[in-house]
C-alpha cells in the first residue's frame, strides 16, 4: 500500500522533531538525589575601618568684646605730628614729628575710647581630633559540601547550606569497549 504524498510530507517533520526531542532529553541526563556527607561553613575576613573623632582643648585665646573707635587715634596722630614738627629744629625735626605723631595717636585713642566698654576675655580653644581604627569581622561566604552518589564522594561549593540531600543531574553515555 502506498501512502499518499501529502501524508508523508506532513508526518515526516513531526517524527523528526520527536526523535530530536528524545535524543536531547537523553543528552541532558536525568535528575536524582545524593546524600550529603558533610557541609562545612566557609567564612571570609573583612575590614571596615571606623573613624572616631573627639574635641580636645589645645590652649586659650583672647577675645575682645565691645566697640572700639579709631577716630581719636587718627586725630591725635595728626595733632601730635604737627606739634612735633613745630617744636623740632633742623635734622631733629623729622624725629620730633614722628615722636609727636605716635604720642598723639596713643593719647587720642585713650581719650576717645575711655568710655567704651572694651574687654579682653580669655577662653579655652578647642580643636577636633580624629583617628581611624581597623574594624575586622567575618561573614559567611558559603559551604564546602561533600555528597555521595552511587558510593562515590563528590565535592562542591554552595552558597547555602544544602540540608540532608542535594539534587544532581546524571548523564549516561555509552562507553565503547575496543
Amino acid at each position: 500500500m502506498k501512502t499518499p504524498f501529502k501524508f508523508r510530507t506532513a508526518v515526516l517533520p513531526v517524527l523528526a522533531l520527536a526523535m530530536l526531542h528524545a535524543t536531547s532529553s537523553q543528552a541532558d541526563g536525568f535528575r536524582d538525589k545524593a546524600w550529603v556527607v558533610s557541609s562545612t561553613p566557609v567564612y571570609e575576613r573583612f575590614n571596615e575601618p571606623r573613624r572616631e573623632c573627639w574635641t580636645e582643648q589645645v590652649g586659650y585665646e583672647t577675645v575682645r568684646s565691645g566697640k572700639r573707635d579709631y577716630g581719636g587715634a587718627v586725630l591725635g596722630g595728626i595733632v601730635g605730628g604737627l606739634l612735633g614738627n613745630t617744636i623740632g629744629k633742623g635734622s631733629g625735626r623729622s624725629v620730633a614729628t614722628a615722636v609727636g605723631a605716635a604720642t598723639g595717636a596713643i593719647a587720642g585713642d585713650r581719650i576717645d575710647n575711655r568710655d567704651n566698654d572694651v574687654r579682653e576675655n580669655r577662653r579655652p580653644r578647642y580643636e577636633e581630633r580624629c583617628e581611624v581604627s581597623d574594624n575586622w569581622g567575618q561573614r559567611l561566604s558559603g559551604y564546602n559540601v561533600v555528597y555521595r552518589y552511587n558510593d562515590r564522594d563528590y565535592t562542591a561549593f554552595m552558597s547555602q547550606d544544602p540540608g540532608r540531600f542535594v539534587k544532581v543531574r546524571v548523564h549516561v553515555s555509552l562507553l565503547e569497549d575496543r
